[in-house]
């Protein structure tokens, strides 16, 4: 079973969750196209959309496996890897 997140964008309505970036910090992508993408920030007042570049996502995804990867993480890694591949090739 895969835990599969899922946010409802006011302008380009329902985004997929790629992955964790840093503490109440997440990024989003387009659910179909997969070309836009959107870090989106927890704060206390409210959920701030911030839209990034393919190319900066794909960089944060990247820090992040690096990240999963020094830690021992391989579930994670190997699932974020995943996830990837999918999105960026």
């Amino acid at each position: 079973m895969t835990n599969e997140t899922y946010m409802n964008h006011p302008n380009f309505g329902l985004l997929y969750r790629v992955c964790l970036v840093e503490d109440k910090q997440e990024l989003f992508t387009t659910l179909y196209a997969q070309r836009l993408f959107f870090l989106v920030t927890y704060e206390t007042t409210g959920i701030k959309f911030e839209p990034v570049g393919r190319s900066e996502a794909r960089l944060m995804v990247e820090v992040r496996l690096r990240h999963l990867r020094r830690n021992g993480q391989v579930t994670d890694y190997q699932k974020l890897q995943i996830v990837h591949k999918n999105t960026f090739q």
